[in-house]
């Protein structure tokens, strides 16, 4: 039977000819990720299980990243538990305070992922290797220490749904802008269980950055998965980081999916998400005044080089607003020394913002920019539920870096010009 480009690499690496929505399967792993928060979970249970050993030292990454560097001694034991385990195992692939960056930004960096590949990771936006052209999904943390024992896991088959994309981005529009789009077009739930398959012509207007963006944030429209075609954008963002022979996955002309939804980039407009939920997104046209507290940007949405280029861009010779905090976070060491050189950071500080090691942070809540009762965010963030991000009478607004940057400057939601 004719496959998705998901159902097509379920197959593979269930050793099957051909897989159909709604079956199960079990699978082969090519990468098992887990971080500080959900990783002493799955080791416990990994203890508990009486494991012995891990399926393959090269194939577990283990990355620092929530509440890293420590914040509190709770933070503190659960990364030595983390660290005594790596040591333990010999596991290749850990990343703790100098060498670590926000796991979703780090992995793809790193060549860890690559196309084709099967990963799953104890933590929801694993989503993001889809861009990649990878089947990556988030997995809770008992499936993780199943995972990093036999090289495993047990799958239910999704149906998919197909967004064909055309055109180009206007100026200051990015992945975000259209991820929240579609995320406001067919809601939180839209995608439940479904992988969404983006591909069209449009593709090549897109970076890496921009679906590394849109897939990750898959999971907030309720998807199993994101995934995109592998282009030639892919393949020269792999090479040279990807060391490992990969295969590619291309749906069958005549797939089924359980919906095609065109999706022209050029009229998609700088979109931002209101409390509390992704699906609330509104346009500049419908935004009015929204007077804010705090402007994050970073994690592992929009944490990247060109986020940075882009609130760089913005903030250049600028100042942000009297009572405005700016917090910016880029997402690995390797994007905060190109920051360096390039001059954002010093664009960044002298605008008044500061600069963090990389770190999740205040996108969970963490530490960082905890919201007191009252207060409003603007966050390059991906949730923005009740509480998300401090006191549950605080607000987070989801918006692109350079909304994001725009409104630290104007003191409310602005748009970027």
């Amino acid at each position: 039977m004719a496959m998705t480009m998901t159902q097509k690499i379920l197959a593979a690496h269930a050793g099957l000819p051909e897989v159909k929505p709604g079956q199960l399967i079990k699978a082969k792993l090519d990468m098992v990720l887990g971080n500080d928060i959900t990783s002493p979970v799955a080791i416990n249970e990994f203890n508990k299980a009486g494991f012995e050993g891990v399926f393959d030292t090269d194939k577990i990454s283990l990355v620092m990243d929530h509440f890293a560097p420590n914040k509190d001694i709770k933070a503190a034991q659960q990364c030595k538990q983390c660290r005594t385990f790596a040591h333990r195992f010999d596991i290749k692939n850990y990343y703790d305070v100098g060498e670590m960056g926000i796991e979703h930004a780090l992995l793809p960096e790193k060549g860890l992922v690559g196309p084709g590949e099967l990963i799953i990771g104890a933590d929801s936006h694993t989503c993001t290797y889809g861009a990649l052209g990878a089947f990556s999904t988030g997995v809770g943390s008992t499936d993780m220490a199943a995972g990093m024992a036999t090289g495993e896991a047990w799958f239910k088959v999704p149906s998919a749904i197909k967004f064909n994309l055309t055109g180009s981005l206007q100026k200051w529009v990015s992945g975000k802008d259209v991820i929240l789009h579609i995320i406001g077009m067919i809601g939180v739930d839209g995608a439940l269980y479904k992988s969404m398959e983006f591909t069209g012509e449009g593709l090549q207007n897109l970076t890496m950055d921009d679906r590394l963006c849109m897939a990750n944030m898959a999971i907030e429209a309720g998807a199993k998965n994101g995934i995109f075609d592998v282009d030639e954008v892919t393949l020269e963002y792999v090479n040279g980081r990807v060391n490992r022979p990969f295969n590619t996955y291309k749906a069958d002309p005549d797939a089924e999916y359980d919906q095609i939804i065109d999706i022209d980039l050029s009229k998609i407009t700088p979109t931002v998400s209101f409390p509390h939920l992704p699906e609330n997104t509104r346009t500049f046209d419908e935004i009015g005044d929204v007077v804010i507290d705090q402007v994050v940007i970073g994690s592992c949405t929009n944490g990247r080089l060109s986020d940075m280029a882009a609130a760089a861009e913005i903030l250049k010779g600028k100042h942000i607003a009297e009572n405005v905090r700016c917090i910016v976070i880029p997402a690995t060491q390797q994007i905060y020394k190109e920051s360096m050189k390039l001059g954002y950071l010093e664009t960044f500080i002298d605008a008044g913002c500061i600069v963090s090691t990389p770190t999740c942070g205040p996108c969970l809540g963490g530490y960082m920019g905890i919201l007191a009762e009252g207060e409003r965010a603007v966050a390059t963030t991906n949730r923005n539920f009740v509480g998300r991000m401090g006191h549950v009478d605080s607000e987070v607004y989801l918006a692109s870096p350079a909304v994001a940057a725009a409104s630290a400057i104007a003191g409310k939601i602005a748009k970027p010009e």
